[in-house]
């Protein structure tokens, strides 16, 4: 195992590359971890293409960005130039970032902890959870279907293939016109990108509708699946892992008989964007403290919800352990000086991010 690290973060958002520009500033030795391909993954998957990214600062927040280095610049920019920009940060400073090396547990106490990935382990002081609140849904079927929330990488790999793509709204529905695309302009007549979702209605926004309409008129192989629903995962004879999608239900013979139509696919052709959850079960993998909403105690989070419970440096239960971004929103519970637990707002934007790394920055750096 490396030497002691002063801290491992886990995530590349803005929150997580803040935190890695103030350790470097104060010559604290770290790691990024990312499981994504490329920096501000999870900003990539979730922002819709082209939305505008704004350098905004809540009206109850009276200070500036405490890291410029990553504040949005003052005219609009869409989401990708963003990222660009966040990329550059990285190579100018040269921040240490794993790319595709996924967290999975951590284990130890205070101040000897140790972060294991799908590549290895960490031995380190200090953690800091900045993964955001986005985490995609598992398609729940036997099998290895890929899991996105918005964009396929490598989406020449689905070139000679027929591909099924899962979900009913603009995540699936940019990926779909993504993968039509590169088979169109490497004329790849002879396979088709299926559009599948559950119900009858697909809910897109017209920007989303428009670029698929356009794919659509210049030749974009689309088939679209109504009310076709993931029924089986099976490992055929050959070996390979299949998912059998039906379309409709017709009755014959009797009540407890019935007709499927459907189209069975290798799993590795397989795309699901059938939504996100959120961090709260990876909390509890960690055994942090988290407090169930109920009316009495909660305005912010709907009743059932689960909060975090932190300090004013977020500082979990757990000595050495923080969580800040878009982990901890929309709200999280607060524990004050006096020993006062209260419901926290907290607004989803790159801002408080950011502002939350200098918290917890404040805290583990020396006066």
């Amino acid at each position: 195992m490396p030497a002691k690290l002063d801290m491992v973060i886990i995530g590349s958002g803005p929150g997580g590359l803040a935190a890695g520009l103030l350790a470097k500033k104060h010559s604290k030795s770290f790691i990024i971890l990312e499981k994504g391909s490329h920096t501000m993954q999870g900003i990539t998957d979730t922002y819709p293409k082209g939305k505008k990214v704004y350098p905004t600062i809540p009206k109850s927040y009276p200070d500036p960005f405490p890291v410029l280095e990553i504040k949005p610049p003052d005219e609009k920019i869409p989401v990708e130039e963003y990222v660009k920009q966040a990329q550059t940060v990285v190579t100018q400073n040269d921040l240490k970032i794993h790319l595709n090396e996924e967290f999975k547990e951590i284990s130890g106490e205070f101040p000897d902890y140790i972060v294991k990935t799908d590549k290895g382990s960490y031995f380190t002081e200090n953690i800091i959870l900045a993964f955001g609140s986005n985490i995609p849904n598992d398609l729940g079927i036997y099998g290895e279907a890929k899991t996105v929330a918005r964009n396929i990488e490598n989406g020449e790999d689905y070139i000679g293939i027929n591909v099924l793509v899962i979900g009913g709204g603009n995540a699936a529905a940019d990926v779909v016109s993504s993968l039509s695309k590169i088979k169109r302009e490497a004329k790849d007549e002879a396979t088709s990108v299926y559009w599948a979702h559950l119900n009858e209605k697909f809910e897109i926004n017209k920007d989303t509708a428009r670029d698929l309409g356009e794919e659509i008129l210049l030749g974009g192989h689309i088939k679209i699946l109504q009310k076709a629903v993931p029924k089986i995962g099976e490992v055929d004879a050959n070996g390979i892992d299949r998912l059998y999608i039906h379309q409709t239900t017709t009755s014959s013979f009797s009540d407890d008989l019935y007709i499927y139509q459907g189209m069975s696919f290798p799993m590795k052709n397989v795309i699901a964007c059938i939504g996100t959850h959120g961090p709260s079960a990876i909390f509890d993998a960690l055994n942090l403290q988290q407090i169930t909403c109920t009316g009495a105690i909660c305005k912010i989070a709907k009743e059932g919800e689960r909060l975090l419970m932190l300090s004013h440096h977020f500082e979990t239960n757990r000595s050495g352990i923080y969580a800040i971004g878009g982990a901890i929103s929309p709200s999280y519970m607060e524990i004050g000086s006096d020993g006062i637990i209260k419901e926290k707002k907290h607004s989803n934007l790159i801002y408080t991010a950011v502002l939350d790394a200098k918290k917890v920055m404040d805290k583990i750096l020396p006066d």
